[in-house]
């Protein structure tokens, strides 16, 4: 089934992956509805509402996954542009700025963000790599240098570089995993290989947030997060793996290949989420955003934080095994 699986082109491959996908989430969607119309504990109403909005926003997610992949590369790049857009200004909102930042905050909206995109889509896979780790972060301190106002210099330059890294220059990975062509592996697979990514990201996470609250360990941070332990991380990554490790089919990977791509990616993108709690306890509140939005998420930086973290993480451990 594997080989049969492997002999269908890339379009027929990715439509028959959204088509298991959209049928399973249809069944699941069904399920939950029918099972609403009864009667429950609060308590049991409370998770059921809980799990509502995470499948509301799963399906949104795997409908932009969709247009995504239908819009091609350049369609896709533009989408996690806009993505990065709105993660930053989330973050940028809740950082400590000042008057003397607007120039700074301009620079990195509207140069550092589209020019980091601009080579992803052109695959300048080298310069993209080091572009806001170095240029970017020599050139936000000097602006705001410019600006006259030291009170609060190093913090407020190192909020607005933080919240680059991590929205622009760790979510601008994803769409790059659509450019990268693999030895003897016909092209336009990119888009198993950000699936594989999600879906590991995801599952490990879940897990690891259930296993949080199932294992009731003593906390590893309490002042953090009055669930996270080593435990429960453990078990997330090791889920997330073998999620990954069934997923091999799709992806240019053996299986021990595919497990172990996936260990490192489920196990980056969980301590990214464990990060970003910390960062949101120190700014007080309890997710980005400050409100619901209408999918159901609590902010897009919420859900896209683990991805953020795991995406750069897969797409150079990819790049460096494969030699690409």
């Amino acid at each position: 089934m594997v080989s049969t699986l492997r002999a269908l082109t890339p379009e027929q491959q990715v439509g028959l992956l959204f088509l298991l996908v959209f049928g399973l989430l249809g069944a699941v969607t069904i399920g939950a509805l029918l099972l609403g119309l009864r009667d429950r504990p609060a308590a049991w109403m409370a998770a059921y509402d809980r799990f509502q909005r995470d499948l509301r926003a799963v399906w949104v997610g795997a409908v932009v996954f969709w247009l995504a992949w239908v819009s091609g590369p350049l369609g896709a790049t533009l989408l996690f542009g806009a993505f990065s857009f709105f993660a930053l200004r989330e973050f940028i909102t809740l950082s400590p700025t000042r008057r003397g930042d607007h120039r700074s905050l301009l620079l990195a909206f509207f140069v550092v963000l589209p020019v980091q995109y601009l080579l992803v889509g052109h695959r300048h896979f080298d310069l993209f790599t080091v572009f806001i780790p170095v240029y970017a972060f020599f050139a936000i301190p000097v602006v705001s240098a410019l600006a006259g106002d030291p009170e609060r210099f190093l913090e407020r330059n190192a909020s607005i570089q933080w919240g680059i890294m991590v929205c622009v220059f760790g979510l601008s990975h994803a769409p790059a995993l659509l450019l990268l062509n693999f030895p003897g592996q016909p092209p336009g697979r990119g888009a198993f290989l950000v699936f594989f990514l999600v879906v590991v990201a995801a599952v490990a996470q879940i897990v690891q947030e259930a296993a949080s609250r199932w294992l009731r360990r003593r906390p590893l941070a309490r002042h953090i997060s009055r669930s996270f332990s080593w435990q429960a991380w453990v078990l997330g990554s090791a889920t997330g793996a073998l999620a990954g490790g069934l997923l091999f089919w799709i992806t240019p990977f053996k299986p021990p290949q595919a497990l172990a791509m996936a260990l490192l990616a489920g196990a980056a993108g969980t301590l990214g989420e464990f990060v970003m709690k910390a960062l949101k306890k120190d700014a007080g509140v309890a997710y980005w955003g400050n409100q619901a939005a209408v999918t159901g998420a609590v902010g897009l930086l919420d859900r896209v934080a683990p991805l953020a973290f795991a995406a750069p993480v897969f797409f150079h451990s990819v790049r460096w095994y494969f030699r690409l």
